[in-house]
């Protein structure tokens, strides 16, 4: 039984390089913090280092939340489980044809995607529905046993099955996982219909053969935690991050593991709209760099953008998965990013990553690679014996050591000239990131603020930020563990989706809402069953719609009057606004169709609410060490004013050239840029988009 005591919630954000701790007691509002490196061999070994470095144990917690990258690398890395794919007969290779992508027609050196299934894995059955959902031939259950033989001798450790228009009628998929069940009970069955409700049947068997690869690592890394909480004497409720940012039961995670592949980077743009909530802003670009990827998000008017289907491992060569997701784009360039030299000496950044094991070279636990940090750490941005709050001394001469063997000493230059190359391009790959997230949506980055966060986020902002001329930087309170902090301010969620082909003018309100109920009394009986008490169950709803003839359509957000009174004239102008946005143009005679209806169910749950900063004046009371720093070649090595941010105030302002330290991550303000504390605490930088 839980502890009456226990009054606090833990937060885990679990990444390449650390992993961060965020924990709130509820009964005096505080949030207490950890970070330590990660442990890839035993996760759950970093997690519990960084509780009790937080100063806290899981015996006083009554609720866990927990992100991790375990899904999304297992993926990118291609270190799932032995796989097989059961489909409908004929339709065995569709895995691998995919839509034909060539992003590049002339590029000669394009790779096509490839499966994580082996075709010698994929197997065919007898049955066939109607696109209608009816039966035209019926599941043959000795087919099924043939094929069972068949799998039986691949040693296969899971298993995905995906049968034609199965999103109209289950039936089939759930009669052959049962078989399955029977004849593996110790194998990882999944079925297409459990986890994606719409058409495209590539995109299905991707989504359903994703959650079967990473299903045996992901679900026996949830009941280690599972058992370590209980032998931990934890009691309370144990909740994973979605990548909606919403939060869902570790037994629906195990599940549906597919749902957990963004959930650090989600928690964070979460946190970005709580931020930008208590800020009074309402559109803001969520920009989160780690020791191994940069991730960038949106908040627009107030909401996060999101996307049902996203293309893991980039559009070129990626896979996608088809479920509902914050639209975040990411890169493989973060603090722990190695740079190198390619053909012809030309300098490049990540994406391969020294980790936390052996980590960047300044980390002195074996590392031999230059990395962004050891960049940052030559250029004096870093400092050697204030890392991570002391806990951890970098070696500066490792560093540098690193830098002159493999590149500056090659191109014939200094050791600061290579360590300012190295983050310039690192600032330019990421700045494409935040691009991404904004021109493919029709939006501009020079009309938004960014909010960078990240261990290595409030470095290299202000860079990201000139490079695509943004007017202002925030960085929020305890950017090291903004993601964890995320996670504690995310309610529990649960999203569904049903594809339903009808034009505008044809659209039934009665039907329509009779499907939205069907879809939200399954999702708020989910969340009332939760091991979480919670708020208010708020209810969103959008349809998926394009103009006819089109074959893409694009997700548009229904407010719920437009259903309670039948405005299909409105319903047309918010389609033809959003398709305006994204595309540049829109037809107010042109006929539209719906495709898709989507809702989300969510439960509030209670959030911290941290106290104002004490006020100060214009100037900070405390005196800056100086320290020299190196901003630009042509500026050379400057001083400048070091601030501990733990001493700054409402309403102080600073000058750049300086530097912000806190425990886990430094801000630089290079010259030229004003930054101004404002009364929660965080850090605004008015941005000088000039040539420093």
């Amino acid at each position: 039984m839980l502890s009456q005591q226990a009054e606090s919630r833990i937060a885990a954000d679990v990444g390449g390089t650390f992993t961060d701790i965020a924990i709130f007691d509820e009964s005096s509002g505080k949030i207490k913090l950890g970070k330590c490196l990660t442990t890839p061999s035993h996760l759950i070994d970093g997690i519990n280092d960084g509780v009790e470095k937080a100063g806290s144990s899981f015996d006083q917690a009554n609720l866990f939340l927990h992100g991790t990258t375990t899904a999304i690398n297992t993926l990118l890395e291609r270190t799932g489980a032995r796989t097989a794919l059961v489909t409908t007969h004929g339709f065995r290779d569709i895995y691998e044809i995919g839509r034909i992508n060539r992003p590049e027609a002339y590029n000669l050196f394009f790779r096509k995607h490839k499966p994580l299934i082996d075709r010698e894995l994929r197997f065919e059955v007898d049955e066939r529905l109607y696109g209608s959902g009816e039966v035209k031939l019926d599941l043959s259950e000795e087919n099924l046993a043939e094929i069972a033989g068949q799998i039986e001798a691949k040693d296969v450790d899971a298993l995905a099955i995906m049968f034609l228009h199965s999103y109209r009628n289950a039936d089939h998929e759930v009669r052959a996982k049962r078989y399955f069940q029977k004849r593996f009970p110790n194998m990882y069955i999944t079925a297409s219909h459990e986890l994606s409700q719409e058409y495209r049947e590539y995109e299905r068997t991707s989504t359903v053969a994703a959650n079967a690869y990473v299903g045996p690592r992901v679900s026996s890394y949830l009941a280690e935690i599972t058992q370590h909480l209980e032998q931990k004497k934890f009691g309370g409720g144990f909740l994973i991050v979605q990548s909606t940012g919403g939060l869902y039961d570790v037994e629906s995670a195990q599940n549906e593991c597919i749902r957990m592949l963004e959930s650090g980077p989600a928690a964070g743009v979460i946190g970005t709209r709580e931020l930008c909530r208590s800020m009074g802003v309402s559109d803001a670009i969520a920009f989160d760099m780690g020791g191994t990827t940069a991730k960038s998000g949106v908040i627009l008017d107030g909401n996060v953008l999101m996307t049902s289907n996203s293309m893991i491992g980039g559009y070129a060569e990626g896979l996608p998965v088809q479920i509902p997701m914050i639209d975040i784009q990411e890169v493989g360039t973060g603090g722990g990013s190695i740079a190198y030299l390619t053909h012809g000496d030309a300098l490049r950044v990540g994406p391969q990553s020294a980790s936390s094991v052996p980590g960047p070279a300044c980390y002195g636990l074996g590392g031999v690679e230059p990395t962004v940090t050891d960049a940052n750490l030559i250029l004096g941005r870093l400092s050697e014996s204030r890392f991570l709050g002391g806990d951890m001394r970098l070696d500066a001469a490792a560093a540098r050591q690193a830098m002159e063997n493999r590149i500056s000493g090659k191109l014939g230059m200094s050791v600061e000239e290579a360590a300012e190359g190295v983050i310039r391009i690192a600032a330019v790959t990421m700045s494409n990131v935040v691009q991404r997230v904004t021109t493919e949506r029709g939006l501009d980055a020079r009309d938004f603020p960014m909010v960078a966060f990240g261990g290595a986020g409030p470095l290299h902002a202000v860079l990201v930020a000139k490079e695509l001329q943004m007017p202002r930087v925030i960085i929020p309170n305890a950017p090291g563990h903004f993601s964890a902090y995320g996670m504690l301010v995310a309610d529990l969620r649960r999203d569904y989706v049903r594809t339903l082909f009808t034009s505008l003018d044809a659209l039934d309100f009665d039907e329509i809402n009779k499907q939205y109920r069907t879809m939200e009394e399954e999702g708020q009986d989910e969340i009332r069953r939760a091991a979480v008490k919670v708020g208010d169950i708020r209810i969103e709803r959008g349809l998926d719609m394009r103009y006819v003839g089109q074959e893409h359509a694009v997700s548009v957000d229904i407010p719920m009057e437009v259903f309670e009174s039948k405005d299909l004239a409105t319903l047309k102008s918010l389609f033809d606004a959003v398709h305006l946005k994204r595309y540049g143009y829109c037809s107010d005679n042109e006929k539209a169709e719906i495709v898709s209806i989507r809702t989300s169910v969510s439960g509030d749950m209670p959030k911290p609410v941290l106290a104002d900063l004490p006020k100060g004046e214009a100037d900070p009371d405390v005196a800056p060490t100086i320290s020299p720093v190196y901003f630009t070649s042509k500026a050379g090595w400057q001083d400048a004013r070091i601030y501990q941010r733990e001493n700054l105030k409402w309403g102080n302002r600073i000058a750049g050239p300086a530097l912000i330290e806190e425990y886990a991550s430094t801000t630089v303000i290079f010259p030229g840029d004003e930054l101004h504390v404002d009364k929660f605490g965080n850090l605004v930088i008015e941005v000088a988009n000039d040539e420093n």
